[in-house]
């Protein structure tokens, strides 16, 4: 998940923090850059992937740096910062909002992480008169002083006020940090350091917050007496989903098992809820180790690019990779109870290609044309040849969007199922079914959605209809033409089909 990192540079961050633990005196901006220090340390070590942005705002903002993976680069910009005026945290949120959209757009997750100073300033007394007063509370006075809020992408929103949790100034800030975070539609909370302002709580409550929304997923994929160490980037999370009458909550499980092996074309491209990268952990340990070492004795760049002890263990990780590729398969597993995913080998490019994982849906059914997923088998052990199905396995119930279906978004789709019925009309009795069918269709789809003036202005049609018919035409043109204006003017149900009037008889009728 991306992260926005959000700094007040004010002069109230300049304030010197009354650090009783510490030998040295410290500014609440210095804490703030060591604690985000201490959070770039963990991405580095266990989240390399992840973007990091950052944006200091005063009473206006200003982006430092937009989304990278060059954390050396995002440090050097936190020893550069510059003090500003007023805290204005509606400049903030303003700034990181427009930064996230152009970047990410209004669909993928991102992190935002606001720090200050949890001073009452001005700027937060006016919030709090504007969003917690009582009289001034309502959809039009929010709308006015945040404009921007709620986020229009999903986020994650936390605020970090750098203060003693015993502050006086903090019980002012604080229902107004709630009252945004509540506002921005984000999930999120306010974190204070614990055990009063030191460097070391500070650093404490950055390495807390990387744990907790940083940390990696270790688990072990299996596959009858092979086993390896893996590790999924991003991490996998708990399912949770409120449905019409149950709560669905499924949990991760750390032991990923292969069930068995389909091929990538019977599979296609179903839904999922996430997709991950799969990592052997032991070849990334020996190769965070090599790299130690060789920086250790002092070699050049080309050195520690080249590992030579990488790769040389064997790695059941990279087997399936390497098997999956060549045979264009993939391999469905269980990543929990009744849960399901898939294995497989995905290119981003001619030479290079990795080990992903989709997970799906809840349940053993999430793919509509695999059929139930725990009735899956081999083919070997089939009882007889003909007591199996092959893919695409067809749905007993009938797909609503399998019927052709009525569309009138334009005025000439309605035009052209008029023309449509009087050619069929012109050409009676040869086309009298096809008449029918297509004014049933007509009908029903008119009644469907309440266009129920349809149903004269159809029939005033037919009775014009039947007045222009040439003379060469059929007698049944015309008393067909009769009967269905009639039927139209009186039939008002949905469900009623009107059937041609019988014109032929024979001599036992």
């Amino acid at each position: 998940m991306p992260l926005a990192i959000v700094l007040d540079v004010s002069l109230s961050m300049s304030r010197v923090a009354s650090t009783p633990d510490d030998e040295e005196e410290y500014q609440r901006k210095h804490l703030a850059v060591q604690g985000i220090n201490v959070l770039l340390d963990h991405l580095n070590a266990h989240s390399k992937l992840e973007f990091v942005s950052l944006v200091v705002f005063s009473s206006l903002y200003e982006i430092l740096s937009s989304f990278t993976r060059d954390y050396d680069a995002v440090r050097a910009k936190l020893q550069n910062i510059e003090d500003r005026d007023k805290t204005c945290l509606e400049a903030a949120l303003h700034g990181v909002s427009m930064l996230i959209n152009e970047e990410w757009g209004q669909n993928t997750p991102c992190h935002i992480l606001l720090i200050t100073d949890g001073s009452s300033s001005l700027n937060i007394l006016g919030l709090s008169r504007s969003l917690l007063n009582a009289s001034n509370r309502g959809a039009s006075r929010t709308e006015e002083t945040l404009p921007f809020l709620p986020f229009n992408f999903p986020a994650k929103f936390h605020v970090i006020p750098i203060t003693a949790p015993d502050d006086p100034s903090l019980a002012v800030s604080m229902p107004v940090y709630q009252k945004l975070i509540d506002l921005s539609g984000a999930e999120g909370s306010v974190f204070v350091p614990e055990g009063g302002l030191s460097s070391k709580s500070v650093q404490n409550l950055f390495a807390k917050i990387a744990e907790l929304h940083y940390s990696s997923f270790e688990g072990t994929l299996r596959s009858g007496s092979l086993s390896d160490s893996i590790l999924l980037y991003p991490p996998p999370r708990d399912h949770h989903h409120i449905g019409d009458m149950e709560v669905i909550h499924c949990k991760i499980s750390k032991d990923i098992t292969i069930c068995g092996f389909v091929d990538l074309v019977d599979v296609a491209s179903p839904p999922a809820v996430s997709r991950h990268l799969v990592l052997p952990v032991h070849s990334a340990n020996k190769g965070d180790a090599s790299l130690a070492e060789l920086k250790a004795e002092g070699e050049t760049e080309d050195d520690l690019l080249a590992v030579p002890e990488e790769g040389k263990n064997p790695s059941f990780c990279v087997l399936l990779h390497g098997a999956l590729k060549v045979e264009n398969m993939g391999a469905i597993c269980s990543v929990g109870e009744k849960w399901f995913g898939l294995l497989y080998s995905w290119a981003d490019s001619k030479k290079k290609s990795n080990l992903m994982l989709s997970i799906f849906e809840p349940g053993t059914k999430c793919i509509p044309w695999l059929g139930d997923l725990s009735l899956l088998g081999s083919l070997s052990e089939a009882s007889a040849p003909g007591s199996f199905t092959t893919f695409p396995i067809k749905p007993n119930e009938k797909r609503s969007y399998a019927q052709s279906c009525v569309v009138w978004v334009q005025p000439g789709n309605l035009q052209a199922d008029i023309q449509k019925i009087l050619r069929h009309a012109r050409k009676m009795p040869d086309k009298t079914q096809h008449f029918y069918k297509e004014l049933n269709r007509l009908k029903r789809a008119a009644l469907s959605m309440g266009f129920a003036d349809l149903m004269e202005t159809m029939a005033v049609i037919l009775d014009r209809e039947c007045t222009l018919l040439p003379h060469t035409a059929h007698p049944d043109c015309a008393i067909q033409l009769t009967h269905a204006a009639a039927q139209l003017r009186l039939s008002r149900d949905v469900r009623h089909n009107i059937t041609a009037l019988r014109t032929k008889f024979t001599h036992d009728d």
